[in-house]
């Protein structure tokens, strides 16, 4: 569906408002932009897709699913304009997710992993000091004999960090929706 600017609203998340918050966290990475900087543009951004979620929702509205996805902010960690776009995106292609929101208990995860059973379970962590909580998860996860994989993301987070942890990564919330579908490649069907 078509925004106001006549692109179609997914065309501008993914064009547009997505570079533009991933140039926001380099600037800030590289110290040129701060705190109150980085604050400002994920109020705006989280402002833009509300505003754009309506028109997002086409995949949604056709009654299909790909399957359930846990999305949390790890606890410790306020930050989740990365997490939101990522939920946004897997609305948008089809997937039911479930926000646990941010600074969520590892045993919050543990008993919605068991209550909805998802195909997949994301977590985010912006700090250093929290991105240690994202193998706490997936330990506590593991001796309670779930097997769900897990995607991780953030500023902090590499490639090689959730390869130690076995898990797989994204970057962003385009890269999010393609390791996913990787993930549950059955789940790509109508229910």
């Amino acid at each position: 569906m078509k925004s106001g600017t006549g692109l179609p609203a997914a065309r501008i998340v993914e064009e547009l408002m997505i570079p533009a918050i991933l140039r926001v966290g380099e600037l800030y990475e590289q110290k040129t932009y701060f705190l109150p900087q980085l604050i400002a543009s994920a109020e705006a951004m989280k402002k833009g897709l509300d505003h754009l979620e309506p028109l997002l929702g086409a995949a949604k509205s056709r009654g299909t699913s790909k399957g359930v996805v846990i999305l949390a902010t790890v606890q410790g960690d306020i930050h989740d304009i990365g997490k939101n776009i990522v939920a946004l995106m897997l609305r948008n292609y089809g997937y039911d997710v479930i926000d646990l929101g941010k600074d969520v208990a590892t045993k919050t995860v543990i008993e919605h992993m068991k209550k909805h059973k998802p195909a997949v379970v994301g977590l985010s962590a912006l700090m250093t000091t929290t991105m240690t909580v994202m193998q706490n998860v997936m330990m506590l996860a593991r001796q309670e004999g779930l097997t769900t994989p897990f995607i991780l993301g953030g500023a902090v987070v590499t490639q090689a960090y959730a390869a130690s942890l076995g898990a797989s990564y994204a970057r962003d919330g385009v890269e999010a929706v393609r390791v996913i579908e990787t993930l549950c490649p059955n789940k790509n069907m109508e229910n």
